[in-house]
């Protein structure tokens, strides 16, 4: 039976069929991804928090991070909430707008997070190739406007990609084999043509990948060759250390969009896009905020200044 008008689309149930159906590990799965959750929102929350308050930070590299951070918030905050209550409640339903808010949330703070990247990749570049014209390239409007930029730009994309899925229809099957909504599992269930949401999703991609790829290629082979031409190894280490977070955080994300890409399709994609799904939406966030602290000295000291501070003031 296939659900034709707009105002059935909208009464559509869909049943989340998660990452496991084996009962006995349901509780096990539930307190694995609180303690991730948790921990990804008390990292970025020190991090934005260490950057605020700290003036030796107020600079664009860390106005980026910022960014960064509240991209990697809203995007485990996309699916894990929601993942945690239809384990407790036992039930996986969710309707076809909480799927929609889903699937463009999503899509735009990974977007967004691409976009993000490849700006901090520039900002490396400026401040190790071009030192004294650094504050000229990356003075505050500029920054400002490549940051607000890289929202807008992942909000549009999201949008056209989340509001194509209003013109599908779908089938009896309701199971959707994710942890959440995104498009490749709800278009399985679509009994519509998709070639044209294939086409869009396949531009988007194209676009962020080449977009997020081609500058922090560039920028590193540049700051590489800058870096080669120094003759002290104290600055040839000064100058890695200076973006050595960031290619850290490039490598784990990148890597995981090319294995997608890469890899050749099998039966069991749809397990193994759960497992990729993880990676991008649940580790990153979790890892990106303790790259950046335990790689950098300025971060690291005033995190520690920070409970030093709420330890003294627990204790009067």
């Amino acid at each position: 039976m296939e659900i034709n008008n707009e105002s059935a689309i909208y009464k559509t149930k869909f049943r989340l069929l998660g990452l496991s159906s084996i009962p006995g590990y349901q509780m096990f799965i539930f307190w694995i991804f609180a303690f991730m959750y948790v921990s990804a929102l008390t990292s970025n929350f020190f991090l934005i928090l260490a950057i605020s308050i700290c003036s030796k930070l107020h600079t664009p590299m860390y106005f980026l991070l910022v960014n960064l951070s509240v991209a990697n918030v809203c995007t485990i905050s996309v699916s894990i909430p929601n993942m945690l209550q239809n384990i407790l409640s036992q039930k996986r339903t969710i309707s076809f707008s909480g799927c929609l808010i889903q699937v463009f949330l999503s899509l735009w703070a990974l977007g967004t997070e691409i976009l993000l990247l490849s700006i901090m990749a520039f900002d490396r570049y400026a401040a190790i190739c071009q030192p004294l014209h650094y504050m000229v390239i990356m003075k505050k409007g500029i920054c400002i406007g490549l940051a607000t930029g890289a929202w807008i730009v992942g909000m549009a994309s999201a949008a056209v990609n989340a509001g194509l899925l209003l013109r599908l229809s779908f089938c009896d099957s309701k199971d959707i084999n994710h942890f959440f909504c995104e498009l490749h599992p709800l278009w399985k269930l679509s009994c519509s043509d998709i070639t044209l949401n294939e086409t869009m999703s396949l531009a988007a991609d194209v676009t962020f990948t080449v977009s997020g790829c081609i500058p922090i290629l560039t920028s590193y082979l540049l700051i590489l060759r800058t870096v080669i031409k120094i003759q002290s190894v104290k600055g040839k280490k000064k100058a890695f250390s200076t973006c050595s977070s960031h290619l850290l955080a490039v490598s784990v994300y990148f890597s995981t969009l090319m294995y997608i890409y890469a890899k050749p399709s099998s039966p069991k994609d749809e397990e193994e896009y759960k497992n990729i799904a993880i990676i991008y939406s649940v580790i990153i966030p979790v890892l990106n905020p303790m790259i950046y602290s335990l790689r950098n000295k300025e971060v690291k000291e005033t995190l520690i200044k920070l409970l030093w501070r709420k330890k003294n003031f627990q204790q009067k």
